[in-house]
């Protein structure tokens, strides 16, 4: 029936109540009704109040209590780091290491592996559920595949443990009390000396092993930090078990002996002075403490050295990679390769610098990690500090050496190639000045040799004028040339005081200041002998003017006389006169004259050759040439010839006429 089950739950509910547990918003009701919500909150709220709110460890209580004893208890062990009741226990070795602390002989650690999780939570829970009677309320796989395992599950089944361990330790310290018991009965006497020889034992042990646990002094190294770490640990797994069960069977010897006194009436064993139970206890509780201080101060130590560790294995990285970065640098941040360079060559360079510039910017950074980092590790007192401090000396000496070696190349550079800007500057100005130049004394030396061939004194002058016009021009001239050497002497200057090898190759132009200076004098030279070439040519065409009008005026005589002749002949060749005989009488009287005139037309030839030997082709002051005048010469001679002949031949036909 619904009612009863309601009643039963809540018998059950106020007897938590009674021990204290408070249930909040949970009743019966919804226990009976099935509300999950409900009741897995009520079971969480049991299993908090009577299995993990009466834990206490250094006066910490519950889940924190809990999380401390979990954290001492894995401390020593590798790959352990418990900080909370999900993450950390993902990969089960906290579970194992927890076994293994209470437990050594059910598992061998040091096989697990971090690895592994699935296999390592199922051998702890394995181990736990068939060797310490500890339910295996978890479930490997769930574990593994959750990113945050259930905190609460985790919780629970780790209080099985210390339970479980708490009561175990109980129940031996109780079972060798009973075994020691029983044990004495052999007389008071044997108690009394088993008593006194067990106190003389565990006080000698104890007063040895306390200064030992007080000492907390390593070489500073994290090999001698594990090794006091295996020395703690094996006083832990071998060392004390014994000395606690010496110390269970010493109270068991004393509370018998002291019963046996009791019953047999008889006063109570007084041990010796220094050797009470009273005594043991605060020298083992000294011990405990010292146990304790001991473990805390070698994790902490551990923590450190393993930290120096880490920080002194990054320094060496670092400084490996830097050195061997700057390996060579030196050498090539000394070289003078730019000052025997071209300009291209020079501005090359200085790409090729400036890229290193900046890598050298970003390698600041790691030198100062470097220094920070030696900084460090001096503060925190790393054993080997002399060596990393050298190295680091010498790293930034180096790093040093290098900035002022690369400011100096810089320098150089800069230096090198404003000078050879410089000088690329009065080449490109000397080449763009030199061509047009060269093109005009190539010019002005071809017009200054080259032949005039001129046949009257106007195209003389012409030239003359010319030359002169060309003469003007000299002084502009003369000063362009001399700031072209000026320029070649300016680059001569720089590459004589900077040391420039092949600074005098202009790239620009192929022209040399010494062929400029060869054309200039060489033109220089040429004027005066066309001045003198011009002046005998106009000398001899003013010879020749003359030549010609001494022929023009002798051939404008003899042509109009000849064509006077001609158009007499050929007058009395037309039959314009009376008879025969009389025009016979004029072609003679022709004749004779012609005769008579010849010696004008051998003046005229003497002209002639002289206009030939001359060379004078035309004559303006004349339209009679000497060919047209023989030409006119030889007809009119043929002419008469001819017409005496007809008419000697016509008068002679008359006669024989006549005969007849």
């Amino acid at each position: 029936m619904r009612f009863h089950k309601i009643a039963n739950v809540n018998k059950a509910l106020d007897f938590i109540a009674s021990k204290g547990v408070r249930l909040v918003s949970i009743g019966a009701e919804e226990i009976v009704d099935g509300n999950v919500k409900m009741t897995l909150g009520m079971i969480w709220t049991i299993i908090l109040r009577f299995a993990i709110q009466d834990i206490s460890v250094d006066e910490m209580t519950a889940k924190d209590g809990l999380l401390l004893w979990c954290q001492r208890k894995t401390a020593p062990y590798k790959n352990v780091n418990v900080q909370n009741f999900h993450t950390n226990w993902k990969d089960g070795l906290a579970f194992c290491a927890l076994i293994h602390r209470h437990r050594p002989d059910l598992l061998d650690y040091s096989k697990l592996s971090k690895a592994n999780p699935l296999a390592n939570l199922n051998l702890a829970f394995d181990i736990a559920e068939k060797y310490l009677d500890i339910p295996r309320m978890l479930d490997a796989e769930e574990i593994v595949a959750t990113d945050r395992p259930d905190e609460r599950s985790i919780i629970t089944y780790v209080s099985s443990y210390y339970h479980y361990f708490a009561h175990a330790r109980e129940a031996e310290s109780a079972a060798n009390r009973v075994s020691k018991a029983l044990a004495g009965r052999q007389g008071n006497d044997d108690l009394e000396n088993e008593y006194d020889r067990l106190a003389s034992d565990l006080l000698g042990w104890i007063q040895r092993t306390t200064p030992w646990l007080e000492n907390r002094v390593t070489d500073n190294t994290l090999p001698g930090a594990r090794k006091k770490l295996d020395e703690f640990r094996t006083y832990r797994t071998q060392h004390k078990p014994p000395r606690v069960g010496q110390k269970g069977q010493l109270e068991t010897a004393f509370n018998t002996l002291q019963t046996k006194l009791r019953l047999n009436n008889r006063p109570p064993y007084m041990p010796k002075e220094g050797r009470m139970v009273s005594d043991i206890a605060n020298a083992w509780k000294n011990l405990d403490n010292a146990e304790r201080g001991f473990e805390d101060w070698l994790l902490s130590e551990m923590m450190r050295l393993e930290r120096l560790d880490r920080l002194a294995q990054k320094f060496k990285r670092k400084a490996d990679i830097h050195e061997e970065w700057s390996k060579g640098k030196d050498e090539l941040l000394s070289r003078n390769d730019y000052r025997n360079a071209t300009l291209s060559e020079v501005k090359a360079l200085k790409r090729k610098h400036g890229a290193f510039e900046s890598d050298l910017a970003v390698h600041q950074e790691r030198v100062e990690q470097l220094a920070a980092i030696a900084e460090e590790l001096n503060k925190l007192g790393y054993h080997d500090s002399p060596a990393i401090n050298s190295r680091c000396q010498r790293i930034c000496s180096s790093w040093d050496r290098l900035g002022v070696l690369t400011t100096q190349r810089r320098q150089g550079i800069d230096e090198v190639e404003k000078i050879l800007e410089r000088v690329d500057t009065l080449h490109l100005d000397f080449a763009k000045r030199v061509t047009p130049f060269n093109n005009w004394l190539d010019g002005a030396r071809e017009d200054l040799v080259d032949m005039f061939i001129v046949h009257s004194i106007e195209a003389t002058q012409g030239l003359i004028n010319d030359h002169e016009q060309f003469k003007s021009t000299l002084i502009e001239a003369d000063k362009e040339y001399r700031l072209l050497v000026g320029i070649f002497q300016e680059v001569q200057r720089f590459a004589q005081q900077h040391n420039i090898p092949g600074a005098l190759e202009n790239p620009y132009s192929s022209s040399s200041a010494q062929e400029i200076t060869n054309k200039w004098n060489e033109v220089r030279q040429l004027v005066p002998r066309r001045d003198q070439a011009l002046q005998q040519e106009m000398m001899r065409q003013q010879q020749n003017e003359r030549i010609r009008r001494t022929f023009a005026e002798k051939a404008n005589v003899v042509g109009p006389w000849i064509e006077k002749q001609l158009d007499i002949v050929s007058s009395i060749g037309m039959g314009v006169h009376k008879s025969l005989e009389e025009a016979l009488k004029k072609l003679i009287a022709c004749r004779t004259a012609v005769e008579a005139f010849r010696p004008h037309i051998d003046e005229l030839e003497q002209y002639r050759q002289a206009e030939q030997e001359a060379i004078i082709l035309e004559n303006k002051y004349t339209k009679y040439s000497m060919e047209t005048l023989r030409v006119g010469w030889e007809q009119l001679l043929t002419s008469i010839n001819r017409n005496i002949n007809e008419v000697e031949n016509q008068v002679s036909h008359l006669r024989k006429h006549l005969a007849c």
